[in-house]
């Protein structure tokens, strides 16, 4: 199906979340990866999510106190939070800090991991991808920090499999 053109690199990209209860935008180009001409697509292997206080030494709950932390990738620019089922979806988390401090991540688990095989992975054929970082609660004068770090690679796909991706990432934006 595909063709690896590179190894496997990291792409990053932080949204800061300064309000409580409002969602927070960030992009990660893709541009210089994602070639039309050439089939060439970006094939994602995992995302990880690191999530800081307002600065990269102080702690979460000094930010947060008790609530919770969101952040959605798609790679179809939504406007916001999306459900689980939709396919612009390439990964997501969630985080809980209670007033004791206690982390959870139950509700949604991350890093995801798509695996390790040549074909295992989320194709992208898009220019961009989007974040949409989101917290319930932040202290006065506080923020919280969401890195989000893409593993992938670029690949090159056949002229089938780069128009399948292509429909249904058109599909997907109806």
């Amino acid at each position: 199906m595909a063709t690896k053109k590179t190894s496997m690199f990291t792409l990053t990209e932080r949204v800061t979340v300064s309000a409580a209860a409002t969602e927070t935008f960030a992009t990660i180009d893709l541009g210089s990866y994602v070639d039309v001409g050439d089939r060439q697509a970006l094939q994602i292997h995992s995302v990880d999510y690191v999530v800081q206080g307002t600065n990269a030494g102080s702690t979460l709950a000094g930010s947060l106190g008790a609530g919770e932390v969101q952040c959605q990738l798609t790679d179809l620019n939504r406007g916001g939070l999306v459900f689980a089922n939709d396919r612009a979806l390439v990964s997501s988390m969630r985080l809980v800090l209670d007033s004791d401090a206690f982390l959870s991540q139950d509700a949604d688990l991350y890093p995801d991991n798509f695996g390790r095989g040549s074909d295992d992975g989320r194709f992208v054929v898009n220019d961009q991808l989007y974040i949409t970082g989101f917290t319930s609660v932040i202290a006065s004068g506080q923020a919280v920090n969401i890195t989000v770090r893409v593993n992938a690679s670029i690949v090159s796909l056949s002229a089938k499999d780069f128009m399948a991706i292509a429909i249904q990432s058109t599909a997907a934006d109806n």
